[in-house]
């Protein structure tokens, strides 16, 4: 008897979607044309995207520029330190990023983060889910970077709380949208440096004790997200107080990342 009924259920589902896509059909992320593909973008507008591929630093992530030929080994960086994580280790042990941070990346995040085009929440967690291959196997919490109160009502949603949410779906990991706060408002960092980066994020993050219980963060291995990378400063304030909060390891994935 529940058999036909679940039948049903696919079946009329399926029309909507159809019925759907024909009232509203799937649109480019970047320019707004017409695709044969949800949550996808143009061929035009996919030429103007810098995603980030082997070889690249081991811990952080950085892309390396090799000239001449490599041979053809796509493994060419594997386990090579590029020299900012061989002077000195970033408190998070490893991060990866989507896409180079350019005026291709930026205009996508720009709309994402501060133009209410939370629809670009699929296509951009799809980048991640791929960026962040090698880590989502053993992870077993995802934790958005967070806003400070005054900011999130401003802005009414995190832009890294929506992807955590999507990342979740995606992959079947828990993700946790309060258990890291930011206890103060900090200012915007864009066009600081890194010290004043480093010196605006100090004691900026905290941990919610009773949460971090409930969820086990004690020994768990935790995969950060945020939206760009620039000199790892608030990445690094997070693991930090992650891990002394007793995670066992924080690996970061990015939407974007500087690359100079």
């Amino acid at each position: 008897m529940g058999i036909l009924p679940a039948r049903v259920g696919r079946i009329v589902g399926n029309v909507m979607q159809i019925g759907l896509r024909t009232v509203l059909p799937p649109r480019c992320g970047g320019c707004g044309t017409v695709t044969d593909t949800v949550h996808a973008v143009c061929a035009d507008c996919w030429a103007g995207l810098r995603f980030i591929s082997d070889p690249l630093c081991a811990c952080c992530g950085y892309p390396f520029e090799i000239a001449g030929d490599d041979g053809g080994n796509d493994d060419a960086g594997d386990g090579i330190l590029c020299g900012e994580c061989l002077r000195k280790s970033p408190a998070f042990d490893a991060a990866r990023a989507a896409l180079v941070y350019d005026d291709g990346s930026r205009d996508y995040l720009l709309r994402f983060k501060h133009g209410d085009r939370t629809d670009l929440t699929p296509l951009l967690s799809r980048w991640l889910l791929l960026a962040g291959r090698d880590f989502w196997g053993d992870a077993d919490l995802i934790i958005p970077v967070p806003l400070h109160r005054t900011r999130l009502l401003m802005r009414r949603y995190n832009q890294s709380g929506l992807l955590a949410a999507s990342l979740s779906r995606q992959t079947g990991i828990a993700w946790h949208g309060t258990v890291l706060r930011r206890l103060r408002k900090t200012r915007s960092l864009g066009g600081l440096g890194a010290s004043s980066r480093k010196r605006e994020v100090g004691g900026a993050f905290g941990v919610d004790d009773r949460i971090a219980a409930r969820i086990g963060l004690a020994g768990a291995r935790v995969v950060l997200i945020d939206d760009v990378l620039t000199t790892g400063a608030t990445a690094n304030a997070c693991a930090r107080i992650l891990k002394r909060a007793g995670a066992m390891q924080v690996r970061l994935i990015t939407v974007a990342r500087v690359v100079r």
